[in-house]
């Protein structure tokens, strides 16, 4: 059965009906949030139950806005491995490092959870077709789960885009438009074209339900952990979806009384070119100011002006957490050193984590007993490789080749 109680706004409270087809508050314009009936949850589901379900995000059906009988439109998403990193431990001088490795999801990216959910509970409440502003994964994630559905999708990026993700949302039958400028002028795009049009905008936190997708992430996080929360969670922060649907989960299960204590602390992680939370942050702004000509090789990273700002240092300050900048440079290296280190290939909004764990170390963040997860948000194989060693090559008859490969190998 369903628990959702309502939908609220996150700045003024306004109550709001969850069997309306909703985007932001229609009192102040800021973002909703679904609540839920969490006394009601923990009477319905313990964590033995839980343990029995089959793996996937909707396993946690109590604490989503799925209606009664309603059947998500999904892939399998979720159920991602937390991997133990203990080599990029030891480099960073630490006993306990994990990965959440979101590069697993159906699209290769944790969009998968948000749009999955976004895209089910729109199409309950009525959806004719979707469109979507995005810069990258996003898009591509939308575009699989409204074919998924058998709804129309159109999404739009900007030029920079990675080609890998223009060609997941095109081969899903997706309209796929590029322009000049960045996401922020997709949204504005969107915004205007999605109500002449008659489709659901699936803009960033701009509708309630895809925040509820990411909480996921949270929810299995816990559970891997044994409900016990990590002391520090490093996030890569653009539109910043996942930073605000972590903690979401995290309340709703101690609220529930299922996880107790503090914790996590919470580091919004960006990049130099584009660092609109890391800026407010330091200054100790209320909200975000638009980044002028953002620019980060991680196009996930590269959202000048989030939505959800406000809401964003709200839960950085209040956990204790940080912000923090990262070069392209330290992104670059970070990248290799975890593929190096543990055989993961992540996107490089996942490696610029691995870049901020190196300025916590040299700033004495971390102490060694530090019990630290890094959000590990999409795979790298769907971005262009990095610049990498020539591979050598070999010529001649097989013994040729043997003797130059053992030659190689010994100076190696």
């Amino acid at each position: 059965m369903s628990f959702v109680s309502h939908v609220e706004c996150t700045i003024c409270g306004h109550r709001h009906d969850a069997k309306q087809r909703l985007a932001v508050c229609e009192q102040c314009g800021q973002m909703l949030a679904v609540r839920y009936d969490l006394e009601g949850v923990r009477a319905a589901v313990s964590k033995d139950a839980l343990r029995q379900r089959p793996p996937g995000m909707y396993r946690f059906r109590e604490l989503t806005p799925l209606d009664d009988g309603e059947i998500p439109v999904t892939l399998g998403e979720g159920g991602t491995p937390l991997l133990a990193l203990p080599r990029l431990a030891a480099h960073f001088g630490l006993r306990q490092l994990w990965g959440k490795d979101e590069g697993q999801n159906p699209t290769g990216s944790f969009k998968a959870r948000g749009l999955g959910m976004a895209i089910t509970k729109a199409r309950t409440l009525g959806a004719r077709g979707f469109i979507i502003p995005s810069a990258g994964n996003a898009g591509g994630a939308a575009a699989v789960y409204a074919a998924r559905c058998g709804l129309p999708c159109a999404v739009i990026v900007p030029r920079a885009t990675p080609p890998a993700a223009v060609a997941e949302a095109a081969i899903a039958g997706a309209r796929v438009f590029t322009i000049d400028g960045t996401i922020a002028t997709a949204g504005k795009v969107v915004a205007r074209v999605a109500p002449e049009i008659g489709w659901f905008d699936l803009s960033t936190l701009k509708e309630p339900y895809r925040l509820e997708g990411k909480k996921t992430m949270g929810l299995e996080l816990a559970e891997q952990l044994d409900w016990t929360p990590p002391d520090w969670l490093l996030y890569p922060t653009g539109g910043g979806t996942g930073l605000v649907g972590i903690p979401k989960g995290y309340d709703e299960l101690r609220a529930m009384g299922w996880v107790s204590g503090l914790g996590p602390r919470y580091v919004a992680v960006q990049g130099e070119g584009c660092a609109p939370v890391v800026d407010a942050f330091r200054a100790g702004a209320e909200t975000t100011t638009p980044v002028e000509n953002p620019a980060m090789v991680a196009s996930g990273l590269r959202v000048p002006s989030p939505f959800a700002g406000r809401q964003m240092l709200t839960i950085l300050r209040d956990s204790g957490g940080d912000a923090i900048a990262v070069s392209e440079r330290a992104v670059a290296e970070a990248q290799r050193l975890l593929a190096r280190l543990e055989g993961l290939w992540t996107s490089p909004e996942g490696a610029a984590l691995v870049a901020a764990l190196g300025s916590m170390k040299d700033r004495a963040q971390l102490p060694a007993d530090a019990r630290v997860v890094i959000m590990l948000t999409g795979s790298g194989i769907k971005y262009s490789p990095p610049e990498l060693p020539t591979p050598m090559d070999l010529a001649g008859t097989p013994q040729d080749v043997h003797s130059q490969v053992i030659a190689a190998l010994s100076r190696a």
